[in-house]
């Protein structure tokens, strides 16, 4: 499956500079940052929660774990939960299960970055596939996706 349309017409329309990662099929994060020959803090792992009902979208390297406290905190919210598959499957349109790349604002989605990747100079992530994956500049993703950017987890 190639990297859908529609993130490619995201990253397009905004001038948006990328390198697509075409690798073997990997489901984990940390598989995903071995095949594509990324160390794990540089492979953005998405994640998606939701901060009392609204989902939303939280990035982290692939060697880290979610501190759902600490999210529920940033996003000002009341509770916050992992999502479970059923409840996201459908809101990523063109995208396999899993693979939905941290580009919030395409779904319409708040997103919530590590600060620990926000060290990153560049992050690599799925494309909207298991076997694809984009690379880019850490400063052109927060340009086009304006994340919330936290102490929000921790290591492995």
């Amino acid at each position: 499956m190639p990297v859908p349309v529609a993130i490619q017409e995201y990253l397009s329309q905004r001038g948006c500079p990328y390198t697509t990662i075409p690798h073997p099929r990997a489901y984990t994060a940390q598989e995903e940052a071995a095949v594509t020959h990324t160390p794990g803090h540089e492979w953005a792992k998405t994640v998606v929660a939701f901060c009392d009902d609204e989902p939303v979208l939280v990035v982290m390297g692939a060697d880290r774990k979610l501190d759902l406290d600490r999210l529920r905190r940033m996003a000002g919210a009341d509770t916050a939960r992992l999502a479970k598959e059923p409840e996201f499957a459908g809101l990523y349109r063109d995208c396999e299960v899993g693979a939905m790349p941290p580009l919030g604002p395409l779904f319409g989605q708040r997103v919530f970055v590590d600060r620990r990747l926000a060290e990153c100079r560049e992050i690599t992530f799925h494309a909207g596939t298991h076997m694809d994956g984009i690379r880019m500049d850490y400063v052109t993703f927060t340009g086009i996706v304006k994340p919330v950017v936290g102490d929000i987890t921790w290591h492995i």
